[in-house]
């Protein structure tokens, strides 16, 4: 059979896998905290028919003589640029500027995600629309400004484990969120005390990071470890309070690659079509 048949039917193959990552990205053209995707593509093993030789006395070097065997997707690479910002005034959506993911729970697995669509469940508890608990850290409220303790925690509104402890007869009546991920409570006695404080967690390669659906991603090896810390620590970025950081998707960028892998796919069709053109010459000279 002739290679240029089994060329055509690779370049059919990934071309159709750049359809569908460009199909992919523009439906989630308007989905909270969405990072678009791009095909890398890379030849395969090439044949080798003569190999390469070195200079002698009696006759200069040769190059190898090489054919190559067609295309394969190397690499599906995700685009973690900032989203558009969009105000909602809503005080549980939030958005990172800048680097840095929400840690949540899904079960007993942990994961993470730069959507910020959360709302309070019927126990208090910050959730994302799946009901995935967001986390972070209890918080010592009797030194200033108050700082984190202990390991990760759902952030809730339950009061009863605050440090200092609220006195007896007083409740909550409001509450923000700050840019530093503090959640304050506001009581009816007047005073605000800090609550609890949103954890952001960093990656050394987040494009090595595992989607898992529902704008969630799950640590692989390729990662690295999650660096869990809070707003404004380190690599993380803040917290803005009433927005959400909306699809970074290109539509006029997405639409060219549309374009683009159509024409690879019409071109690679017509390859297979002229090679068959050549078998059935060859039949036909056998006839």
């Amino acid at each position: 059979m002739l290679r240029s048949l089994f060329a055509g039917i690779s370049g059919l193959r990934v071309n159709q896998m750049m359809l569908d990552v460009t199909g992919n990205n523009i439906a989630n053209a308007n989905t909270v905290g969405f990072k678009s995707s791009s095909t890398v593509f890379e030849d395969t093993l090439s044949q080798m028919l003569t190999g390469a030789a070195a200079a002698n006395a009696n006759r200069g070097g040769t190059n190898p003589i090489q054919v190559g065997l067609g295309v394969q997707l190397a690499a599906t690479n995700t685009d973690f640029t900032q989203g558009s910002t969009e105000s909602t005034g809503r005080a549980t959506d939030l958005m990172i500027q800048g680097d840095g993911m929400f840690v949540t729970t899904q079960g007993a697995e942990q994961l993470y995600t730069r959507a910020g669509a959360f709302t309070f469940d019927n126990t208090g508890a910050l959730v994302t629309p799946t009901g995935n608990r967001v986390m972070g850290y209890a918080l010592d409220s009797s030194v200033t400004p108050s700082v984190p303790t202990g390991g990760l925690i759902p952030v809730t509104l339950d009061t009863s484990a605050l440090n200092p402890p609220v006195p007896p007869g007083v409740n909550l009546t409001s509450y923000n969120i700050g840019s530093d991920g503090k959640l304050t409570g506001v009581f009816d006695d007047g005073v605000q005390r800090d609550m609890a404080q949103i954890a952001i967690a960093d990656f050394n390669n987040p494009m090595g990071l595992e989607k898992v659906g529902e704008t969630s991603y799950r640590e692989s090896s390729n990662s690295g470890a999650a660096t869990v810390g809070v707003a404004g620590q380190g690599r993380n970025g803040t917290i803005v309070g009433g927005a959400l950081e909306m699809s970074n998707v290109d539509l006029a960028a997405e639409f060219t690659n549309l374009i683009l892998a159509q024409r690879g796919f019409q071109a690679s069709s017509k390859v297979i079509t002229t090679s068959d053109q050549v078998l059935q010459d060859l039949v036909n000279i056998k006839q």
